[in-house]
């Protein structure tokens, strides 16, 4: 009697039942079950991750497949040899970093706002459009900032079309960029960028712009206020810092490549080698955030085994050395240091009012035959050639988006936008480059590292 009475209440909606019970065991296990992810795709893991992120877990991070492991495993950045050359970078000015804690889990009302607001105004949606107002300062100046390697103009390049365009968002308030206005707006405030040579190109072009190219001799250089000085026998500073006196502007950059807490594993050993700390920042960020007011991170191309190889860099987390063979992939272990420092930002930043931070998206390769050392190219000078708009919602890097998705931290989408400018690469003009050697990585200045910077002046 009981179980006739079971069956009725329950047999119309048997399947209902069981599928919501399948589904919750599934969900479950997605989130606790190693083996089971290992069965999803790269983007359902990136978007299972964004949901429920522990930094401290070393199940957290942002898992790859093989394919994609490989991949970023064999990514090798064309960097100028000064900054390959012994950066044994240590974060040694701060001691005592503990390590990150673990973050609430998102509200997905929170995500959902994210989303409609990107709807809203997304930047990275539009197309690139002929101005003749370009570019925003001379190629053939601005010495007083950029780097001859990155003067274009200052090569054997002969096609300069690349400089005649600008980015147009389908549904966004594009600022008009002008120097003074910008310094204006930036009034006793201090914008720094951090990251790899991507960001340095970036702060040179800020530099450039801010400047119109134009001599400042009244520019004062405040680098020793935050270190950032020559050490003896050292190529070159760890970055540089810029103050405008008109307007009490500084702008810097620091070189942390990873975007990871380096330090010494034994101080006294000149060969030491070096705790690449995955879920704590640079030392220099922690030490000087509360002087900051707008922050622009980057990194990417430096994840790969020779650059840990050649910088004697060993893989930490929560204090120890990684042993989980899944965390120390190549792939993994980058995810899991831009989602910790992410995590880490957006509990500052409620600290720093009117602190802003960035997390920039990377800035695409667009090496053809090969790579920068078997005889990879980029030798297309025709404009656009890939197509002029962006019309995808989201944006192509995965993984920064997911990481930054839920905090206060925001995105500086440039991917996409940057895909479409091959021509716009160093090529193989760069006065350093060897014979047959293209940088297919770095970018002309003036050039596509100026509209990052119209971008970050839109957002500000």
């Amino acid at each position: 009697m009981k179980a006739g009475h079971l069956h009725r209440l329950f047999g119309r909606h048997s399947c209902t039942v069981a599928a919501l019970v399948l589904t919750t065991i599934f969900l479950w296990a997605g989130e606790k079950n190693p083996i089971f992810i290992s069965l999803l795709s790269s983007e359902d893991r990136l978007r299972m991750y964004t949901l429920d992120l522990s930094v401290a877990d070393f199940d957290s991070p942002v898992l790859l497949d093989s394919k994609e492991t490989e991949e970023y495993s064999h990514l090798r950045a064309m960097e100028d040899t000064e900054e390959d050359a012994s950066r044994k970078h240590s974060d040694i000015a701060v001691k005592d970093i503990p390590v990150l804690p673990s973050p609430e889990r998102v509200d997905e009302s929170t995500i959902l706002g994210s989303f409609v607001n990107k709807q809203g105004c997304n930047y990275a949606k539009g197309r690139w459009v002929a101005d003749s107002r370009r570019p925003l300062y001379s190629g053939f100046g601005c010495k007083q900032w950029l780097s001859d390697m990155w003067a274009c103009r200052l090569t054997q390049r002969t096609d300069f079309s690349y400089e005649g365009y600008r980015w147009q968002p389908d549904n966004c308030e594009m600022r008009d960029f002008e120097g003074s206005n910008f310094l204006k707006r930036m009034q006793d405030k201090t914008i720094a960028f951090i990251g790899d040579s991507l960001g340095r190109q970036q702060f040179q072009s800020l530099l450039c712009m801010v400047s119109g190219g134009v001599e400042k001799p009244d520019v004062e250089d405040v680098g020793w206020k935050y270190g950032l000085v020559k050490p003896r026998g050292a190529v070159r500073p760890d970055g540089w810092a810029y103050r405008f006196p008109d307007t009490n502007t500084t702008i810097l950059y620091y070189w942390s490549a990873s975007l990871c807490g380096i330090q010494p594993i034994n101080i006294t050993d000149p060969a030491t080698e070096f705790a690449m700390h995955l879920d704590q920042p640079p030392a220099f960020l922690r030490q000087f955030l509360a002087q900051f007011h707008v922050v622009i991170l980057n990194t990417g191309h430096h994840w790969n085994r020779g650059k840990l190889r050649a910088n004697r860099w060993v893989m930490h987390a929560n204090g120890n050395p990684v042993t989980d063979r899944k965390l120390a992939e190549i792939g993994n272990a980058k995810n899991y240091t831009i989602y910790s420092i992410a995590r880490w930002l957006d509990s500052q930043i409620p600290l720093h009012p009117g602190l802003e931070v960035f997390f920039r998206t990377i800035s695409p390769r667009h090496f053809l035959n090969g790579d920068w050392n078997t005889g990879g190219s980029c030798d297309n000078t025709i404009p656009l050639s890939r197509g002029s708009e962006v019309l995808q919602d989201e944006s192509s890097d995965l993984v920064i988006d997911g990481a930054i998705r839920g905090t206060k931290v925001k995105i500086l989408d440039i991917t996409a936008i940057s895909e479409l400018r091959d021509e716009g690469h160093i090529s193989r003009y760069s006065i350093k480059a060897s014979d047959g050697i293209n940088d297919c990585l770095h970018w002309c200045l003036p050039g596509i590292p100026d509209t990052w910077n119209e971008l970050l002046y839109s957002q500000l």
